[in-house]
């Protein structure tokens, strides 16, 4: 199992730092490790083998091995390993959706109720969003390749992906102008960056 950092999340800290933020910032990141928890647990329960782990500015990502028997069972126009990844993907999301509704009843020691509810929202929020390699991306990906098969489910979310990136774009320039909040804009930059590395990683698995 390989662990990654994402050097850039120095930068964020920095300027969440100087902005004075760092303190929900801090939160958001444990938040969103106890949300990749989901994501991991989830693999591990279905037996696949962690490969990476990645600490990003804005959260944790991690991928699996695939096993080869999981390609072999079919699953009307996709395998068994289309299923697990649409099951892992959902994992996160539920973890954060079940942390808002626990600490709506509960307290923690360091972080008020309205934090911890804020933050796992937001968390729940920012992964459901239609955007692949997000979560929301991978489940409709995931939903769309059984139903549709691989080569239509890749065209139908890189449209929605691109869709939804432009009008996150447009949104996040406004907010950034109305609130002056630097967070918002540095966010979409990240976004972006995921979608660019994701058509990079493609081009060359073409290549290859």
């Amino acid at each position: 199992m390989k662990i990654r950092i994402d050097l850039k999340i120095f930068i964020f800290l920095a300027i969440f730092y100087f902005t004075n933020q760092i303190k929900i910032y801090m939160i958001i990141m444990f938040f969103s490790f106890l949300h990749e928890l989901g994501h991991i647990i989830a693999g591990i329960a279905l037996k696949m083998k962690i490969e990476k782990i990645e600490i990003l500015p804005c959260g944790f990502s991690s991928s699996f091995k695939a096993n080869l028997i999981d390609y072999k069972h079919k699953i009307k126009n996709a395998n068994f390993l289309t299923l697990k990844n649409l099951i892992i993907a959902m994992a996160g999301p539920i973890v954060s959706i079940i942390m808002v509704i626990i600490f709506t009843y509960i307290n923690i020691p360091y972080v008020t109720k309205q934090e911890a509810i804020y933050s796992n929202l937001l968390i729940a929020i920012f992964n459901l969003i239609p955007l692949y390699p997000l979560d929301g991306g991978r489940i409709i990906k995931g939903i769309l390749h059984i139903e549709f098969g691989k080569e239509k489910s890749e065209s139908i979310v890189s449209n929605v992906s691109k869709t939804t990136i432009v009008i996150l774009t447009i949104m996040s320039s406004i907010a950034v102008y109305c609130l002056k909040n630097i967070a918002i804009f540095l966010i979409c930059i990240f976004l972006w960056s995921l979608i660019i590395k994701e058509k990079n990683s493609k081009t060359l698995d073409i290549l290859r």
